[in-house]
């Protein structure tokens, strides 16, 4: 049977990136393996799920490129088939029903007691219901009285798995209390609803984080009741933040939201990337990989079975993620090929209100030009609507620090930028050698160095301190704009 795999979260909020990684390492060992990448929505807690997490899920995966290979599945409209099965089990003499009053079943204390009396008797098995007859189970249940299904533990023996990255798993099943399948309120229980959903999607390999290890064991059992045969399981170690705290909504926020690093300006194929190698690494060791890179060299004895860290500094703006990930993000904005990256700056600019039809048109060539050039120092894509925004409109901002640093410390610079400009608009050929043959000859002229003339430019040009070569900056910003920033008082303002 060819492989088949599922992604199976839960829509109660955005899509966390340790989810996120999840479904990315599916669907490379599927695609790996020539199989089948299947999503299935576990949206049975009605009270928590919500159409809006539904649509972030959809619209993260999408944005990292993990498309399922078939409709998807949602996991609520399954329940009669969840309740089918346990009642199966129930006929088979495989289950039986606890008649236990539900005021009991929630009350915390009583509850406790129970299961701390058990294991001091070291045996779970001790429910009273157990070993009722048929006839009386059936009288009572006919009589209308609430009752829960339970699956029989055997009283002996042991689960065992051999996971494909933590290895032999095993746990006595005098460990395991009776699994309750179905309420009294009849809402099938987790456990059974995901191996029924498993078995009818015919998933032949479960990867899914380090922390379903327990359940694994009992998903087997059920498995087992059902005379199905359990699918191969892979767990994931955990995704940690700094100080060893599992990385979670609860504590750390928006940080690990995909669609926090989507609006941030990060590039899918950089981010998909990174989130590649928490937890695994490529048989060649190389660090940038594409798509195809990832599925050829994926494999889940690549897997770490140490957890990840994902480290960041939420009281430091400039490490407010992981480094590695901005540095990548960086790499594949400064190498991927242009018009790879060109539809992302597309859309960037189209957010920040600085598209032109006429940089798919007339401008083209010199839009194409402008990003080449600029990008090489960007780490995100908001960069081009931020730091290059001055090649793309005239309304942009200066940084206090640049005019401070390269205009302030020269107060003649004011006077004498107005006068480089009135030579350059006599500039026939605004070439890069004849602008730096010219600034070179007036700066002599003044007295002044070149690097000052040309620092105190770019500021004025592109309101930031770096950037590109400036002889490069004048070309592509041309003579009319180049000369007009130049004359403008706007930075001493």
């Amino acid at each position: 049977m060819s492989v088949r795999v599922r992604f199976a979260p839960s829509p109660t909020g955005y899509l966390h990136i340790g989810s996120a990684r999840t479904a990315l390492f599916n669907f490379l060992y599927a695609r790996s393996k020539g199989g089948k990448f299947l999503l299935r929505i576990e949206d049975t807690d009605l009270n928590r799920s919500t159409e809006e997490s539904v649509r972030s899920i959809l619209e993260g995966l999408e944005w990292l490129g993990l498309v399922p290979d078939e409709p998807i599945v949602f996991q609520s409209r399954n329940k009669d088939k969840h309740v089918a099965a346990a009642l199966r089990l129930l006929e088979a003499g495989k289950a039986y029903r606890d008649f236990t009053p539900k005021e009991q079943i929630e009350d915390k204390n009583i509850k406790e007691t129970i299961v701390e009396r058990a294991r001091e008797q070291k045996d779970l098995r001790s429910n009273p219901y157990r070993d009722l007859s048929q006839e009386e189970s059936d009288r009572r249940a006919a009589a209308g009285e609430p009752f829960a299904i339970r699956l029989k533990i055997p009283k002996e023996g042991k689960t065992r798995f051999e996971d494909a990255v933590y290895g032999l798993q095993e746990r006595d099943f005098s460990e395991i209390e009776d699994l309750v399948l179905v309420r009294s309120d009849g809402h099938p229980l987790y456990n059974l609803a995901v191996v029924c959903d498993d078995i009818e999607m015919g998933i032949t390999d479960i990867i899914r984080g380090q922390d379903h290890l327990t359940n694994t064991h009992k998903q087997i059992l059920i498995y087992e009741a059902l005379g199905a045969e359990p699918p191969r399981f892979a767990h994931l170690p955990l995704i940690l933040a700094p100080g060893g705290k599992k990385l979670s909504k609860r504590y750390h926020g928006e940080i690990v939201s995909l669609t926090t690093y989507r609006d941030a300006g990060f590039l899918p194929e950089a981010f998909r990337n990174f989130l590649a190698l928490l937890g695994w690494s490529p048989k060649n060791d190389k660090e940038i990989l594409s798509m195809q890179e990832l599925i050829e060299n994926f494999s889940l004895e690549g897997i770490h079975r140490s957890n990840a860290i994902f480290n960041f500094d939420p009281n430091n703006p400039k490490r407010w993620t992981d480094d590695k990930a901005i540095w990548m993000n960086a790499e594949y904005i400064r190498t991927m090929p242009l018009a790879e990256l060109l539809p992302h700056v597309k859309e960037e600019l189209k957010r920040a209100k600085l598209w032109r039809e006429e940089y798919e048109n007339e401008q083209k060539e010199w839009f194409e030009k402008t990003i080449d050039l600029i990008r090489e120092r960007f780490f995100t894509l908001k960069d081009f609507s931020n730091q290059g925004r001055a090649y793309f409109s005239e309304d942009y901002d200066f940084d206090s620090k640049a005019i401070e640093k390269n205009l302030k410390k020269h107060p003649e610079l004011r006077q004498l930028l107005s006068e480089l400009a009135e030579k350059l608009e006599q500039l026939e050929d605004f070439q890069a050698e004849n602008i730096e043959q010219l600034i070179r000859k007036f700066a002599e002229e003044k007295g002044i160095g070149f690097g000052v003339i040309m620092n105190a430019a770019r500021t004025v040009l592109t309101g930031v301190q770096v950037g590109p070569s400036m002889l490069a900056v004048f070309e592509i910003l041309g003579k009319q704009r180049s000369v007009l920033r130049l004359k403008s008082n706007l930075p001493w303002s």
